[in-house]
């Protein structure tokens, strides 16, 4: 299988970009019961490392080590323009045309969904809702920037998007207006860095995971209509952080 293959591959698996085509073609996953995350593993060998990786995302993030990183740079601008309901998150795909610049190479946004309650910890809290913005680089490695959401005021953009989300699985709607995922983001964009795997089967590792370290707010009724919307917690439960370092 060549990278671009490897890379469709992974995006179909952690983002359902066409739900059908996964659920046919891949084992059956959720959040509960027998296909629930401690299971993931033993679904499928193709999730094999779900439940035999040492570098597995999420992570409770502690014992930074400073290493004195500059703020992301992102580079943004309004491609997303589809919003859809896979039956594990709600996830809006990305126009080609923006990206993040790590070790000097330009990872392009893809898409980008979202966790209730969130999947990655900070010194042990957990927030209420985590965004996660997938990215890959021109050889299918993958970078993921997460976000947390605290409760507090209303988030213009996450109105824009619940407004549209749909309420079915396997449903996808065009958005209008397209949005700018920037307008979600900090204006201070330091961030944690450590070495992960995607957070949905099949699980794979090595992709870089950066987690801004300044949440935004949402209200408690967006926080709510999506929790509702999706019917259960959809997080992983963290991860042993093993020998990796986490870094600043």
């Amino acid at each position: 299988m060549n990278q671009l293959s490897k890379l469709t591959c992974a995006l179909f698996l952690s983002s359902s970009v066409i739900p059908a085509l996964a659920q046919e073609e891949h084992a059956h996953w959720g959040y509960a019961g027998d296909i629930a995350p401690a299971k993931w593993g033993q679904l499928s060998d193709e999730y094999a490392v779900c439940g035999s990786g040492k570098n597995q995302a999420p992570v409770d993030i502690q014992s930074v080590v400073k290493a004195g990183l500059p703020a992301l740079p992102v580079a943004y601008q309004t491609g997303g323009e589809q919003i859809l309901n896979n039956g594990h998150t709600i996830q809006v795909v990305y126009q080609q045309g923006s990206h993040v610049s790590i070790d000097g190479r330009d990872f392009m946004l893809k898409q980008f969904h979202f966790h209730a309650p969130s999947e990655n910890r900070i010194n042990g809290q957990a927030y209420p809702l985590e965004l996660h913005l997938v990215h890959a680089d021109q050889d299918g490695n993958l970078a993921v920037v997460g976000l947390m959401f605290e409760e507090g005021a209303a988030n213009a953009l996450l109105a824009t998007l619940w407004a549209q989300m749909p309420a079915k699985a396997g449903t996808t709607v065009a958005l209008n207006p397209a949005v700018n995922v920037a307008d979600l983001l900090p204006t201070d964009r330091h961030y944690y860095r450590f070495a992960g795997s995607l957070t949905t089967p099949p699980c794979s590792e090595g992709v870089r995971w950066l987690v801004l370290k300044h949440p935004m707010t949402a209200s408690k009724e967006q926080i709510a209509q999506f929790a509702q919307l999706m019917g259960h917690p959809n997080n992983r439960p963290l991860q042993p952080l093993g020998a990796r370092q986490i870094v600043e």
